[in-house]
């Protein structure tokens, strides 16, 4: 094969793309990478090494392809947070901008519902499972002024996208009922407040509840490092009722106050700069992201990356689903026109030309995943000869929107998987494909949807085919049932339930294989068929089974503590004689069906 025949491969590529590269089906590469020892998903990646041994077996030969634009520094969530900050301290071109404001605590405490009565919508009639499962952002108009409110999800396992929802904003709300106190969850968000420094305002919620303990939960709050105003802190406290619409503008007037306080404000006259809170893949509109605008202004037409997604932002929607020719800051908005899904928590910057974009693009996937894929390498190749006696479990999750996606594999990580592994092979945003059914075969593996959709056609293939396809709505149901699936796969346990003890008294009859003794129960019970430990000055000599056992020369099932009776012993491995004086401790083994934590 001449030298130009030859397939270009870059230093990293994804399975997805490798496979498209040399024209063959995803799931078949997928198969020859397992063939090889190579357990990987479609968005896995691939250095060269691997992807030409992979050609080889498809009889195709490569060459590297070397790039050479220049290493491309990504803005991180860190670095955006610096780049404002040194904005406010030269203080050019500055304007005030609506306060992002996002609201935390407890599951039960509320959040929702303030959020509802300020926006005057019933968002929690429509939460699945009565939890808010997805980040949103919008706005409220209160005396003039405006207000950006995000939503952020109220579930335990939902911690770093909690933590981001801080990230995002410049004040927080945090909410704690007045009728049950400060709880785990509640001092975890603390503890994220502290470390983010956001200013706060406490929210005293359910006030009007006849087992409210306002003062006791001002005390909580004083223990966990919140210091009131009102005693001698600095952070403020509203109490109020979100359900019955009390003391909710005196919150609001708290929330523009701080605002003013602490100067926010951003440049109306560069290109924006914001945070990616949601993306999710539109049947109709292709790739869809909900961000955040923090600084500068996104125009129709503008060129976008976010990370390694690139894209022209070909329509701007505001909350309300309205289109607009721009966003300004501090607004939420909807972005149609990207390349591709985008990851939640992602910078939003804009670029001077689609080709620039595109360059960046490809350069930051390539130096961020060359980066992580030798990690990745190494710490695979340990797992995999750490864990070669487990069992695996192939999933394959499909969602609707990236946030739930995070959420599904931060829980996933947090399994026990000591005995068996969970290998995702895909997790990915959208509908369920043939591609992922074809997968699933190949595989033997299971498919996980969340508010997700499967059309009837390929639903058909995968029942067929015997393909188990599963969707849900509430994410906490899709674990317990990955849990279930996994629980299945483990070998019982087996437990030794101890019965009773028995010292015998006389040797009646010695066979080759077997024996009849007698002897009196000294502790619990004999039953019929048990096996027992022979055990001779406090050591085990053999073990054996019970063939028949008698009382008084009558056949039974049982024999008592206190009682005397006859066995006939047979060995369970090899045969030893039973003497006068010895201890026989009988014992029933039941298989006991684990549970994954």
């Amino acid at each position: 094969m001449a030298q130009s025949d030859k397939i270009k491969l870059p230093s990293i590529i994804t399975v997805k793309e490798f496979a498209k590269l040399i024209d063959k089906p995803v799931s078949e590469v997928i198969k020859v990478l397992m063939e090889n020892g190579f357990l990987a998903n479609i968005n896995e990646t691939l250095d060269f090494e691997t992807a030409s041994l992979i050609a080889g077996e498809f009889g195709l030969e490569t060459q590297e392809e070397k790039i050479d634009e220049k290493k491309v520094d990504l803005i991180t969530p860190d670095q955006l947070a610096e780049i404002l900050k040194e904005e406010k301290q030269k203080d050019e071109n500055l304007e005030k901008r609506p306060p992002i404001v996002t609201i935390l605590g407890h599951v039960d405490h509320g959040k929702t519902s303030l959020l509802d009565t300020i926006r005057k919508t019933e968002t929690a009639a429509q939460e699945a499972g009565g939890i808010t499962q997805h980040i949103t952002a919008y706005q409220v108009k209160f005396k003039e002024k405006t207000i950006t409110f995000v939503d952020t999800p109220g579930h335990e396992a939902f911690k770093q996208m909690r933590a981001r929802g801080a990230g995002i904003a410049d004040i927080a709300i945090l909410i704690v009922a007045a009728d049950d106190g400060v709880k785990p969850q509640t001092k975890e968000v603390i503890d994220n407040l502290k470390d983010s420094q956001l200013p706060i305002v406490v929210a005293i919620n359910k006030i009007d509840k006849p087992q409210a303990k306002v003062e006791m939960v001002k005390s909580q709050l004083a223990e966990a490092g919140v210091m009131l105003e009102k005693r001698g802190g600095q952070v403020p406290a509203v109490e109020i009722s979100a359900k019955n619409n009390i003391n909710i503008e005196e919150l609001l007037e708290t929330i523009l106050l701080l605002a003013d306080v602490n100067e926010i404000k951003a440049d109306y006259n560069r290109k924006a700069l914001g945070i990616i809170l949601e993306s999710h893949l539109d049947p109709r509109k292709g790739p869809v992201a909900t961000a955040i605008i923090k600084t500068g202004v996104l125009n129709q037409g503008d060129q976008i990356l976010a990370q390694d997604v690139t894209g022209t932002a070909r329509q701007i929607l505001d909350y309300k689903g309205k289109r607009i020719l721009s966003a300004l800051p501090g607004s939420p908005v909807v972005i149609i026109g990207l390349n591709e899904v985008c990851k939640a928590g992602s910078v939003l910057q804009i670029e001077e030309s689609r080709s620039l974009a595109k360059k960046k693009a490809k350069r930051i996937k390539l130096d961020y995943v060359s980066e992580v894929a030798k990690q990745q390498a190494s710490v695979k190749k340990l797992n995999q000869e750490e864990n070669e006696e487990l069992k695996k479990i192939n999933i394959i999750i499909k969602v609707d929107v990236e946030g739930s996606l995070e959420a599904i594999k931060q829980i996933i990580d947090s399994i026990d998987q000591t005995e068996i592994l969970v290998n995702v092979l895909v997790a990915k945003v959208g509908s369920i494909t043939e591609t992922d059914v074809q997968l699933a075969m190949t595989s033997n593996a299971i498919i996980y949807g969340f508010k997700t959709s499967i059309p009837d056609p390929i639903m058909q293939t995968a029942q067929k085919n015997q393909v188990k396809v599963k969707i849900f709505d509430i994410i906490y149901k899709l674990i317990e049932d990955l849990k279930e699936e996994m629980t299945e796969r483990l070998e019982p346990e087996i437990v030794r339930n101890e019965l009773g003890r028995l010292k015998v008294l006389e040797i009646f009859r010695t066979e080759k294989t077997k024996m009849i003794v007698g002897g009196r129960v000294t502790e619990g019970k004999v039953i019929n068929k048990a096996q027992f430990d022979i055990i001779r000055n406090k050591e085990k000599i053999a073990s054996g089974v019970v063939e028949e056992l008698r009382h008084n020369q009558d056949q039974v099932n049982e024999v008592k503590a206190g009682m005397e009776c006859g066995i006939t012993y047979v060995a369970k491995n090899k045969f030893s004689k039973i003497e006068k004086g010895d201890v026989l401790e009988f014992f029933q083994l039941e298989e006991v069906k684990k549970k994954i934590k």
